[in-house]
């Protein structure tokens, strides 16, 4: 395997987040795919908090659709930056964290897209 050099993009962000009537977290990854990000990938938290220090839980007695959503998107350093230029207008409160890494994509080649 041959790994390179990249980095991480993690966005914090809570699934009640919006971008034009679209799932915030779901039009970000939809912009990685368009730009061909080497990989992005949504988490749902069972809780959090974010910029207003107000707990989002998933509890039993509470259903909440403001569940804690982690975003990591991976790839070159470059392509990274210049994706959040691209994004960072559609984020008003959240969270982001840059970290080197090193990373190797799996392709198949028998495989349709």
């Amino acid at each position: 395997m041959n790994f390179q050099q990249g980095c991480l993009l993690r966005i914090f962000l809570v699934e009640s987040d919006k971008h034009h009537g679209m799932a915030l977290y779901e039009w970000i990854i939809e912009q990685a795919r368009e730009r061909g990000i080497a990989g992005a990938t949504a988490v749902r938290g069972t809780a959090g908090y974010g910029a207003h220090h107000r707990i989002h839980t998933a509890k039993v007695l509470r259903l909440s659709l403001d569940l804690p959503i982690v975003i990591e998107i991976a790839d070159t350093e470059e392509r990274i930056r210049e994706f959040v230029d691209v994004i960072r207008p559609a984020l008003s409160d959240g969270l982001a964290t840059l970290e080197p890494i090193e990373y190797c994509s799996f392709i198949k080649k028998d495989v349709a897209q």
